[in-house]
């Protein structure tokens, strides 16, 4: 069964009455070139793979030939009709029904992931959680070596930016905190059904093992780099000021210490620099 050509794919879901639904943010992958290698990227036959959001099973049937066990985690409670036929073939996956945001991811992985040497989270995230999810799974500091996602292109570039750059944002130094982040390749709209307005790009966060800096106060960091991008036209000084109610005083202080420009932009700003501010001013 090819579950990247239409006609095969049209021939499972219209008989299931099956329509894509916009909300859930559902274009299902049908280049047959696109899985094999996010596959191959993610995992080997000594992995365990969670899998976020299978859809009708195209990714999902990949990453059986290559890991040692999948088990994917599906909101869309609809497929349950579906799934049974298209992964069919595939022994060593299990799907279960329910929302990643809520589960105990922790508790599943130690469960079904046993007997794996190592674990891994891939997926093709719809684009309206990308972030999210990606920012879910890093937080909540799960055992896993990679997360190989497939995202909107834009989203892609800025998740694996480097801070300090033009693209960096707040999110571009959350994911730089917790993983090194890398862009695998890009993927063209029409590679979906149906054809989403934009591109899309696999990359792959390789996860510390530990934090990319040493902050005094985590949560406190994390809110100075909110509060940072909050407003990207204005300085870091005015932006941080306005946002979190420091006084600009207070802030020039610091960077003074620190030998940094008090006209310095958010975006220009190093990982090390901002957690020295942080720190400092913390």
């Amino acid at each position: 069964m090819n579950l990247a050509d239409i006609k095969t794919v049209e021939a499972i879901l219209r008989p299931a009455g099956f329509d894509f639904k916009k909300s859930l943010g559902q274009n299902f992958l049908i280049n047959d070139a696109v899985c094999p290698e996010m596959a191959s990227a993610a995992c080997d036959s000594d992995t365990g793979v969670l899998e976020i959001g299978p859809g009708i099973g195209v990714l999902t049937v990949e990453l059986s030939k290559v890991a040692k066990r999948v088990v994917a985690i599906e909101l869309d409670d609809r497929l349950r009709k579906i799934l049974p036929q298209t992964l069919a073939e595939c022994e060593n996956v299990e799907v279960i029904f329910g929302d990643a945001m809520q589960l105990d991811l922790n508790a599943i992985i130690k469960e079904k992931f046993s007997e794996c040497k190592r674990v891994c989270v891939c997926a093709n995230l719809p684009y309206y959680i990308t972030s999210p999810i990606i920012m879910m799974l890093l937080e909540s500091k799960l055992p896993i070596d990679n997360i190989t996602v497939m995202v909107q292109k834009e989203a892609a570039e800025r998740l694996c930016a480097e801070v300090g750059s033009r693209e960096s944002g707040a999110i571009t130094v959350a994911v730089n905190y917790y993983a090194e982040p890398e862009i695998l390749f890009e993927v063209d709209r029409n590679s979906f059904m149906p054809a989403p307005k934009v591109d899309s790009a696999v990359i792959k966060l390789n996860v510390r093992k530990s934090p990319a800096v040493k902050v005094n106060d985590e949560k406190r960091f994390f809110s100075l780099v909110k509060a940072a991008f909050a407003q990207r036209r204005k300085t870091f000084v005015n932006t941080v000021s306005n946002t979190t109610g420091l006084s600009k005083d207070k802030i020039k202080e610091v960077l003074e210490y620190l030998n940094i420009s008090p006209t310095v932009r958010s975006e220009q700003l190093t990982m090390q620099e901002l957690t020295e501010i942080s720190n400092n001013l913390f």
